[in-house]
């Protein structure tokens, strides 16, 4: 075990070490001083954006089964530690280092965070120290990864899902976050609009989980078996609030921007939760706890991209309309006998992505198609085939290069022992379950009550 993770901690001391050159800083800049305002506003907005992978964390660990709860809230966790060390080595230049052609930026620019300091940026931060805003797009590139981990979940190999998310982040978050949030990014000078990530991290993120469970196959046994629907819901309103961060703080100021982006966010997700809730209950499905959590989390999802550019009524039916779409194909991928997208990452984050970019192509003041504006909506359309086919294909062939280095999926034994204690040697060892109208502390056996009988308060 321990020759297993040396190249790893070789790598880290590596970093450690490198960590200890002197870096450049850049002086002041007279022409665009600090706002203290936004200043604080974006250290909070930081700071909420980061809450959201641990809530993702609970999201995702109360849909999965109970064997399989422990690892999966870690590969969101570790995504804290890995992508942060990564960003501040090479991600941030790849993303927001001088543009080559519009395609990737220069790993050399802010290689270590040299030139990253307090200073603001004329390009980048024009009222906020330059490290503020690395710090800020950090948190992006933190949680779409974490994200894609709810397509393979249950099945993949702890030491592949570390080396898959580190190829991911340079290969296709940084070019994509490049394209679309540089000055120089192609996307970018073409007009397409993405306010918070619809492209860069939702629709990436769909597609890579779409990959990702190609690649790795089905489970031994498919289906949803949520484990603990307080988590689900737990999670929901981490993510909820953390959003706010995600989108508000994409105005990059406190300003009025802001306070429409806030108010397009909530919107939306109470829009999208209640239809998602009343649309099963059409369909013959009984509303759920679960379903109201994900109707939120899909407006949350499908308002991300149009967050700035729309107004409260047009955010209100992205919400509704996001929803509709989104439940359809939760539905339509329902089968898992030939696609086993675990927590339905592709039908809620992809699909979800893909609703809210269109609509901002549509809706975007003064430059969508209602407006008699084509160009816009246009190089969406455009935006979303290129996205999609280098998202997909590039995530495929990771995942490949991934496997041929460490096999990707644990042994058949491991995922019906469960990841928590076939990965890293750990369990929830007690639960608390209402046993013939009696409150019992069960332990789990490899996830499994010892009592077979469970059953609510009547």
């Amino acid at each position: 075990m321990m020759k297993k993770w040396t190249l790893p901690f070789g790598i880290l001391a590596l970093v450690a070490l490198l960590g200890l050159v002197p870096t450049a800083t850049t002086a002041p800049d007279a022409e665009h001083p600090i706002n203290p305002g936004d200043v604080a506003w974006m250290l909070t907005a930081s700071a909420l954006v980061m809450l959201m992978t641990p809530g993702l964390a609970f999201f995702y660990g109360g849909m999965v089964r109970f064997k399989n709860v422990v690892s999966t809230m870690l590969q969101s966790f570790i995504a804290l530690g890995v992508i942060s060390i990564l960003w501040v080595v090479v991600g941030f230049s790849l993303a927001f280092g001088d543009s080559l052609g519009g395609i990737i930026g220069n790993p050399a620019t802010f290689f270590m965070f040299k030139n990253v300091g307090v200073a603001t940026n004329a390009a980048l931060s024009p009222t906020i120290p330059l490290a503020l805003f690395a710090l800020f797009q950090l948190k992006f590139a933190i949680i779409t990864p974490a994200l894609i981990t709810g397509g393979f979940a249950e099945r993949i190999r702890f030491s592949a899902f570390l080396l898959f998310i580190v190829l991911f982040s340079v290969f296709i978050y940084a070019p994509l976050a490049h394209w679309t949030w540089h000055p120089e990014g192609f996307l970018r000078k073409w007009g397409v609009l993405d306010f918070a990530g619809g492209t860069v991290v939702h629709i990436s993120a769909g597609f890579a989980a779409l990959a990702g469970a190609l690649v790795l196959g089905r489970r031994k046994v498919s289906g949803h078996d949520p484990h603990n629907l307080p988590f689900i819901l737990l999670g929901t309103g981490l993510l909820w609030f953390g959003w706010f961060g995600f989108n508000a703080g994409s105005a990059l100021a406190a300003n009025e921007l802001a306070v429409s982006a806030f108010m397009n966010t909530n919107t939306a997700s109470a829009a999208a939760m209640l239809t998602w809730a009343f649309f099963d209950g059409v369909m013959g499905k009984k509303p759920s706890a679960m379903g109201a959590a994900i109707g939120a989390v899909v407006g949350l999802v499908a308002i991300t991209p149009a967050a700035g550019f729309v107004t409260v009524g047009q955010s209100l039916f992205i919400g509704v309309i996001g929803a509709i779409i989104s439940n359809m194909a939760v539905r339509l991928t329902s089968n898992k006998n030939k696609l086993d997208d675990t927590l339905d990452v592709f039908a809620c984050h992809g699909v979800g992505g893909i609703v809210g970019m269109i609509c901002t192509g549509v809706f975007a003041k003064d430059v969508g198609l209602i407006y008699g504006q084509t160009s816009t909506f246009m190089y969406h359309m455009l935006a979303l085939l290129i996205v999609g086919a280098f998202t997909f294909g590039g995530a495929y062939v990771l995942y490949l290069l991934t496997s041929a280095l460490i096999k990707v999926r644990v042994k058949p034994e491991f995922e019906e022992m469960g990841l928590d204690v076939s990965q890293h040697d750990e369990k929830v060892n007690d639960v608390l379950v209402f046993f013939e109208g009696k409150e019992e502390i069960a332990p789990s056996t490899n996830g499994k009550h010892k009592n077979e009988k469970i059953e609510l308060y009547q």
